[in-house]
């Protein structure tokens, strides 16, 4: 799993939700790290032995081969042992965990989840590896200038000023901005923000979008709505 010096950290994802799977690899390329997906655990095994990521995300529930089985052949092969194994999975029995972490799995995360956490535990199984995800600059700039978003300090600049956000309204904000163009329904930015299994009402992604809209004055007008699908940031939405 060596890495020359400017590629990026690679996932595998192995998840048959594919609602639950775009969205942890939308979070993985968030932090620099290069995923993609699978469903079936048998391909995941022939793609790891051809290829080994740097991480594997493994569902505990697979159409094929359960991701248990999937673990203990990876661990079993000299080839594959190594790569960091953590199951993301809707069982949360004490007994599931226990096997999990027999066969050799790095971390055991159940779903529902929050992103963040999921992120953290992420993260943490590869750095106990040797392995850090390259991360993508702190700040974000948009809109030539006129919109700054620093990630890690959680401050918003709008024409030069700096503009309260929520919690809430900040990360969909930031979802938005971080793929410009990029339309995203009301449930994707729910799950990005709240997690997958979140139950929110899209009125409520309403309401928080009019009061982005309103702290950010004339810059608000890059959040624009698209009838019948959500949102988008866009470069060309200032009058």
């Amino acid at each position: 799993m060596a890495m020359t010096p400017t590629a990026l950290p690679t996932a595998l994802i192995v998840e048959d939700e594919p609602e639950i799977a775009e969205l942890v690899k939308f979070h993985l390329q968030r932090t620099g790290i290069d995923a993609s997906i699978t469903r079936s655990g048998r391909r995941a095994l022939e793609l790891a032995r051809h290829s080994p990521p740097n991480l594997m995300v493994l569902d505990l529930m697979l159409p094929d081969l359960n991701g248990l089985e999937v673990c203990r052949r990876l661990k079993e092969n000299d080839a594959t042992k190594s790569i960091p194994v953590v199951m993301l999975t809707a069982s949360g029995s004490e007994e599931d965990i226990i096997a999990g972490l027999e066969m050799g799995a790095d971390d055991y995360v159940t779903k529902p989840f929050s992103p963040r956490v999921l992120m953290a535990r992420l993260q943490n199984a590869m750095r106990k590896r040797g392995v850090s995800a390259t991360q993508p600059a702190d700040i974000l700039t948009r809109l030539d200038g006129k919109l700054v978003i620093d990630r890690q300090r959680h401050v918003v600049t709008c024409l030069g000023a700096g503009i309260s956000l929520t919690i809430t309204e900040f990360e969909m904000l930031l979802t938005l901005a971080q793929r410009v163009g990029f339309v995203r329904t009301r449930k994707q930015i729910i799950a990005a923000v709240h997690g997958p299994l979140t139950m929110l009402s899209p009125r409520t992604i309403d309401v928080h979008m009019t009061a982005i809209r309103r702290k950010l004055g004339a810059v608000g007008a890059a959040l624009e709505t698209v009838r019948g699908v959500g949102y988008r940031f866009s470069e060309d939405g200032l009058e």
